[in-house]
């Protein structure tokens, strides 16, 4: 398995997902089927074009993080995946994560030392900003064009080479604000 990844999904990945960019944090009432089978075929076209392989393990993995947009621990992944056949050994469900992490597939969330699938078409690379909602646990990854342009020119002013961009955010999503206005 090779240890750098391509810096962009391939257009035909980017094809199999909606015309348009998912929102930061999808309304409690979308289609998460559809947001799977998207986020699923994408994943799959893209190990397809760069000639490596989603396995089952890889693939029952990123099917348990896409059945919500909350992070899930290692152990969390794993108890999910017990009752669909045999448990899989740690290690197995840790290579997994570092696959499908080296591929763009998931997100570490630090702060949580959980993970959450990428439903964004976004580079390898590319600074990611975090919106942990801490009501009802959903991470949002809201666009950062701006803010990834300011932090590369002040990284390259100090002579610094980011190596894992992430900028995490907690608060309160819109969603469950205007649940407890109500």
């Amino acid at each position: 398995m090779p240890k750098s990844a391509p810096k962009t999904v391939p257009k035909t990945a980017s094809k199999a997902k909606a015309s348009r960019e998912p929102a930061v944090f999808p309304a409690p009432d979308h289609d998460h089927d559809q947001c799977s089978t998207d986020a699923m075929a994408t994943a799959e076209a893209m190990c397809a074009e760069r000639g490596q392989r989603l396995t089952p393990i890889r693939r029952k993995v990123l099917a348990t993080l896409l059945a919500s947009h909350k992070p899930l621990g290692a152990y969390e992944i794993i108890d999910r995946l017990a009752p669909k056949g045999p448990r899989p050994a740690p290690i197995t469900a840790y290579r997994a994560l570092e696959f499908l992490r080296e591929n763009g597939l998931v997100h570490r969330i630090e702060s949580r030392n959980a993970f959450v699938a990428c439903v964004n078409n976004h580079a390898v690379g590319d600074l990611v900003v975090f919106l942990i909602c801490e009501h009802c646990g959903a991470v949002g990854e809201a666009p950062s064009a701006a803010v990834a342009a300011e932090l590369k020119t002040a990284a390259r002013a100090a002579g610094f080479q980011p190596k894992a961009p992430v900028i995490e955010i907690s608060g309160v999503c819109a969603h469950c604000q205007q649940h407890e206005r109500s």
